[in-house]
């Protein structure tokens, strides 16, 4: 008999059936092409929250997209110090098969994370900063790493770049951590040996930061880095508020890539810069995009989550593009062969790698990709190299604002045009009070004059082209100013043995010193501490002010305002007497003596050889070729008279007619020639030239010599410029003022011009030619020497990275291009105080040296003529009274009648013919007959006897011709 089947044995038979049939159904039902699951592991730490949020929604975005296979998303959690419990929950993720490990954020979580993936040969990804590669340099140990937070090396220059492109030459660094130092060491590098000491605070847990703030400030320093936690920034920022650590000579920069998550509506009204980078742009799609995908995912779970695009963090962004960049390479890589996950162990003994592991990570590190953090490239570690930063500026209006950004290829490039630049900072200036440093120095600023019962205070109190200037800036830009005279009066120079500045340049510096003073005191006493700290601190300073690199190291300057340079301020020429006979001037005394004698000498020999010379015996009667007498016209006076008429180009009415007298005349024509033509020409040169003393005309004559003393005003630009300059000559000079006694160097221009008077052409000041024109303007006994030693500019200071420097020197160069300045200019120079008071008397002494001779000139040429005239007439008078006398006796008169009908006969100017005898009276007739008889009885026997001398000569002749001359020898 057969067993009795049970009836729960019949149950349980068809249970099974019925599990098998609905097994084969569901195979049947599930197409062929379904998606595979690939897991990935994730770590966090607990405070990791919006990253968590940003890693789910990534994955689930790709799963949307994705058709072949889709993410499962495995997360651990673990303490950020338990490096334990976290090698366990890698191990575990192992073994559930993930294909990647994301975090964790720990650098020595991270750390274990990344051994455990590189045996296992599994893919780990990283988001934030570390100082080298996990697994250090070798590119074998750090195979399977990938990091997507910018690299360290990098992030640090772009913090270099920027410190650079602002122009900080000191600064402090206040940091929390060790890792925080390590990234600022790029900044450290940048700093020379020469540069301005960097100061570097660390702070503690303690959340007072105000007596850290109260150090920093009394010490002067307006540029600080912050590189703290982002959670601390905003309280410290509100603590440097209350201790007025905010102003507008502050700035700050915040390294970390997470400031712009914080809130800063309390401080967006503050007057300092606020600087932030941020690696993502927060105005993008895909940024908006993924905020929108954590929002509703987290709204379908039940949970409220609310974050705007402009406050996310920059772990959350990177776990978004970590996901996406990684779904990337496993589609790809999918496509040429099928990627299977793989369970591993961490303890077992032979150990197994999962094979694809290793070409998911290089296909990454090759593969660029772009993400809401932008740009994504790798390089053979592992290392994001390649990325964009924003440089973003807090403002009043919308917080944080872009104003530029940053690549390793470019740099720092400004987005913000100038115009919106100027706009802010022209914004910024209204109504505001600037105090404004200067010194008095004319035409700079004077004090200004009183009238009678007027008082004057404030602005008004002066006056001068320094004053107009800042004013007519405050008029385009729209700030109100006042003027205060610095303490010592100085422009400002370093003292390298003291290390600090003083005058206008002090006075800059010492803003924020005074102002933190002020700012440490109680409430009650800060009322008065600030009147007196007033009276030491200065927004610009304007006055003649020269830019120079040593003061350009200390404060800024805008464009220069005035071109100019060095030059050297002299006595004027003192004009020697004129010399009544100057015309002589051309030649010297030997020169005049020598001529005398050659005049005296020529003629003698010209005397001699005409007495020798046949040629010049003459027939005084050419007409009696018969005529038995020869007569020689060249006695002495004849040739002196022949000489004198040449060497004074006007000739002679005779001339010689012998060889050798005619060729003395000639070679005395020639001598003649040469010495007049010499004496012309040198003559006009003395008669057109005022003869001065000895002066200067260069700095290298000044160089040159030893007897006049030269200096300049003591820690101005002009002594810095000889105490630098390479030039020899200039070196040379400062070498003889440094060691001249007494000391040839002045408190101010004023009493360097007042010693170029007094010094009697023994001294001369060196001084900027701005100066030194207004000067000559008004001393006419002062004068310019030679040109310009060098090119500079005046210039307005003011505290280094003013703010306001970009909108002064615009309203400077609006000034400039309508033509202000040269009015201003023309206005104290040549107008005001006596301005132009020396361009008559240059003019008309110019005019009359190049154009007219004075009678001082050629008063001596007159002298001469008049006392050869006067000479002339004596002769006359000499010559009149010997011919009275000569006719007195001859016509047998007195000399009274002589004298009375010659004087008549003379002053008879109608009368043109003389006879030989004159008449005297009717009445004398018969007197005059016997006298007329005894004349000529008496010239008959002349003539008898120069008749008889002609015989004899001729008889001698004769007998010379037949050889019975006297001396002959048979």
């Amino acid at each position: 008999m057969q067993p009795r089947e049970q009836p729960w044995h019949r149950g349980a038979a068809s249970g099974l059936l019925l599990l098998l049939l609905l097994l084969l159904l569901a195979v049947a039902v599930v197409p062929s092409d379904a998606k595979r699951d690939i897991p990935i592991g994730a770590i966090f730490h607990g405070d990791n929250y919006e990253a968590e949020i940003a890693f789910r929604y990534a994955v689930e975005r790709v799963n949307m997209h994705e058709k072949h296979f889709e993410l499962v998303p495995l997360v651990k959690y673990v303490s950020a110090e338990d490096s334990f419990k976290t090698e366990r929950k890698v191990c575990e993720l192992a073994a559930e098969g993930v294909t990647a490990i994301f975090g964790p954020s720990s650098i020595l979580t991270a750390g274990i994370v990344g051994s455990v993936c590189k045996t296992l040969e599994i893919p780990h990804i990283v988001t934030h900063w570390d100082p080298e590669p996990l697994g250090g340099t070798d590119p074998a140990l750090q195979a399977m790493s990938i990091n997507l937070y910018p690299e360290a090396d990098v992030l640090s220059r772009a913090l270099a770049d920027l410190i650079v492109d602002y122009s900080w030459k000191s600064f402090t660094i206040i940091y929390d951590t060790d890792e925080g130092l390590m990234r600022l060491k790029d900044i450290l590098q940048i700093h020379g040996p020469n540069d301005a000491p960097i100061t570097v605070r660390q702070i503690d847990d303690d959340p007072d930061y105000r007596p850290l703030l109260k150090d920093i400030q009394s010490s002067g320093e307006s540029h600080i880095i912050l590189e703290i936690r982002p959670e601390r920034i905003v309280e410290l920022l509100r603590q440097a508020k209350e201790v007025k650590m905010l102003e507008e000579y502050q700035s700050y920069i915040i390294t970390s890539l997470d400031a712009h998550t914080m809130d800063f509506e309390e401080l967006r009204y503050s007057r300092s810069n606020i600087t932030a980078l941020r690696l993502m742009d927060t105005k993008s799609f895909d940024i908006k995009n993924a905020v929108h995908d954590w929002e509703q995912g987290e709204a379908r779970m039940k949970r409220l989550f609310r974050v705007s695009p402009e406050h996310v963090q920059t772990e959350s962004a990177l776990y978004n593009d970590a996901v996406k960049i990684y779904a990337t390479a496993i589609r790809e890589l999918d496509a040429t062969e099928e990627i299977t996950p793989s369970r591993l162990s961490c303890g077992s003994k032979n150990l197994r790698q999962w094979p694809f592991g290793l070409r998911i990570v290089n296909y990454m590190k090759v593969k660029t990709e772009h993400g809401i953090t932008g740009p994504i490239i790798f390089d053979d570690y592992g290392r994001r190299t390649h990325f964009h930063l924003d440089i973003i500026e807090l403002s009043k209006e919308e917080g944080f604002k872009k104003i530029a950004t940053w690549d390793p290829t470019h740099g720092v490039n400004y987005t913000r045009s100038q115009g919106e630049v100027y706009s802010q900072i022209v914004e910024s200036l209204q109504n505001k009070t600037f105090i404004v440093a200067s010194r008095i120095g004319a035409p700079f600023l004077m004090h200004k004059e009183k009238k009678e019962g007027e008082f004057l205070e404030g602005n008004n109190r002066f006056e001068g082209y320094s004053l107009e200037l800042i004013d007519g800036i405050s008029k385009i830009l729209g700030f109100q100013y006042r003027m205060e005279l610095v303490p010592d009066g100085k422009y400002g120079s370093y003292n390298k043995v003291t290390k600090k500045w003083d005058g206008l340049v002090k006075h800059l510096l010492d803003r924020v010193r005074e102002r933190g003073t002020v700012k440490r005191r109680t409430a009650v006493a800060l009322t008065t501490v600030s009147l007196l700290a007033s009276l030491q601190k200065a927004d610009l300073a304007v006055c003649d002010l020269t830019i120079t690199y040593e003061r350009r190291t200390a404060v800024d300057f805008t464009m220069p305002f005035m071109t100019l340079g060095i030059s050297i301020l002299y006595a004027t020429p003192v004009q020697q007497p004129k010399d009544l006979f100057s015309f002589l001037s051309p030649l010297s005394l030997d020169v005049w003596i020598y001529m005398a004698t050659a005049y005296l000498g020529v003629s003698v020999l010209l005397f001699v050889l005409s007495r020798m010379a046949p040629a010049d015996w003459e027939n005084p009667h050419p007409c009696k070729q018969d005529n038995d007498e020869v007569e020689n016209i060249w006695d002495m006076l004849n040739a002196l008279w022949l000489t004198m008429g040449s060497i004074m180009g006007q000739g002679c009415d005779i001339l010689p007619k012998a060889v050798s007298t005619r060729l003395v005349a000639g070679m005395w024509w020639f001598f003649a020639l040469i010495m007049l033509s010499s004496y012309t020409a040198n003559l006009a040169a003395f008669l057109t030239m005022e003869r001065m003393d000895a002066t200067i005309e260069s700095a290298e004559d000044l160089a040159k010599q030893s007897k006049i003393k030269y200096g300049a005003v003591v820690g101005g630009s002009t002594m810095s410029f000889f105490q630098t300059s390479n030039f020899s000559t200039y070196q040379r000079m400062w070498a003889a003022m440094e060691s001249a006694r007494p000391s040839v160097f002045t408190k101010s221009n004023d009493e360097g011009r007042d010693r170029v008077i007094k010094g009697k052409r023994l001294y001369a000041f060196l001084m900027e030619s701005t100066s030194l024109e207004y000067m000559t303007e008004r001393y006419c006994e002062l004068t310019q020497i030679g040109g310009l030693l060098d090119s500079k500019g005046y210039g307005i200071a003011m505290p280094v990275n003013s703010p306001y420097r970009t909108a002064i020197s615009g309203a400077v160069l609006k000034m400039q291009e309508e033509g202000k300045l040269h009015q201003l200019k023309t206005r104290w120079w040549k107008e005001m105080h006596g301005g132009g008071r020396c361009d008559g008397k240059a003019s008309a002494a110019s005019s009359d040296s190049a154009a007219e001779l004075g009678i001082g000139n050629v008063g001596g040429v007159f002298v001469v003529l008049a006392i050869g005239c006067s000479c002339a007439f004596i002769i006359g008078i000499l010559e009149f009274l010997w011919n009275v006398r000569k006719v007195a006796v001859e016509e047998r008169i007195t000399p009274w009648d002589a004298l009375k009908a010659e004087l008549k006969f003379a002053l008879n100017i109608s009368v043109t013919s003389k006879p030989v005898h004159n008449t005297l009276s009717e009445s004398t007739a018969s007197g005059k007959s016997s006298l007329r008889s005894k004349s000529e009885s008496r010239r008959e026997s002349e003539v008898a006897g120069r008749a008889n001398n002609v015989r004899t000569g001729a008889s001698l002749m004769n007998l010379d011709k037949l050889g019975l001359g006297f001396g002959s020898k048979n």
